[in-house]
């Protein structure tokens, strides 16, 4: 009876299509009628609104006693942002950005994923981890929209935005994100079962279709904006939606519910997601900030390496 299975997956395929269009058109609309950056956008609106199903996914599989998928969904989702998402977005459109991304945003996306490595080097990650997560996604929100008002933000475009448009934006961006994060949980609900009738282990599932699945906002919301040349908002959304699930959804998970951190999460895992952070760097940094086709298939291909090692 995989007819029900198959059936999620084509809606959720479908939901992350338009909910994506949605995000980003609206979210472009947002940063031009508040007088912000895109990239701003990106890092906090759009990152915060595409994460919530790992949020939801991280949450439910910490209270029903599946550590495995609640780790495994946190650290192979920011692998999937960065080798899958980035990787695709920029064999399909190339990425540019400026010299003060990757001061500002880089080192906070470096120092947050090494920060998370000696938290949960005990094997769990409790109420007092969560508040040091809760407390540093606090100061890079702050840090985001101190900056907001960066040269290039796009403060020129606001008189062309028709005025009491805000909220009408902010309206249309909750749309998306619910769109979105209905067609994960639908994408992620019938590729689950999929896998488990063929015998796939937990840990695998959480790492790549639990992941993969909630990671797919992101995707669908990146490659819209690539459509639309909005280089910052993909950027932004990356970064930042790597950064809300190690602050937001691993710091509010572990207060709700302490977050066992499985002994294959610690050893391998964990490190893999930031060799991945690390390597985006110099990629990001060669020959100016820009991330190009070969860079994005070399990203790419590093992401399908590990995928087949853990089916291996």
């Amino acid at each position: 009876m995989l007819v029900l299975p198959i059936f999620l997956v084509a809606i959720g395929v479908a939901a992350l299509y338009f909910g994506g269009d949605l995000l980003v058109n609206h979210a472009s609309r947002l940063a031009r009628s508040l007088g912000i950056s895109p990239m701003v956008v990106g890092l906090t609106v759009v990152a915060f609104g595409t994460s919530t199903p790992e949020l939801a996914a991280t949450l439910a599989a910490s209270l029903r006693g599946a550590p495995e998928i609640a780790l495994g969904n946190v650290t192979g989702s920011n692998i999937a942002n960065i080798g899958l998402i980035l990787g695709l977005t920029a064999i399909f459109y190339p990425l540019a950005t400026e010299w003060s991304f990757l001061r500002r945003e880089i080192p906070w996306l470096l120092a947050v994923t090494v920060v998370v490595l000696p938290l949960a080097y005990d094997g769990r990650l409790g109420r007092l981890e969560g508040l040091v997560l809760v407390g540093l996604l606090a100061a890079f929100l702050i840090a985001s929209f101190r900056s907001g008002g960066a040269p290039g933000a796009g403060v020129g475009d606001v008189d062309a935005v028709p005025p009491g448009s805000a909220w009408r934006s902010w309206a249309w961006v909750a749309v998306g994100v619910v769109v979105l994060a209905g067609g994960a949980q639908a994408l992620v609900a019938g590729a689950t079962t999929l896998a488990l009738s063929w015998g796939v282990p937990e840990r695998v599932i959480g790492l790549t279709l639990v992941a993969v699945g909630t990671s797919l906002p992101e995707l669908a919301s990146s490659l819209a904006a690539a459509l639309r040349r909005e280089t910052d908002i993909i950027l932004g959304n990356v970064v930042g939606s790597n950064l809300f699930n190690l602050l937001a959804v691993l710091g509010t998970a572990s207060l709700v519910h302490p977050v066992a951190v499985p002994p294959e999460g610690l050893r391998i895992d964990l490190w893999v997601m930031l060799a991945f952070t690390v390597v985006v760097v110099p990629l990001l940094l060669w020959r100016g900030p820009r991330l190009g086709r070969r860079r994005g298939g070399f990203l790419f291909a590093f992401y399908v390496a590990y995928i087949a090692l853990l089916f291996a």
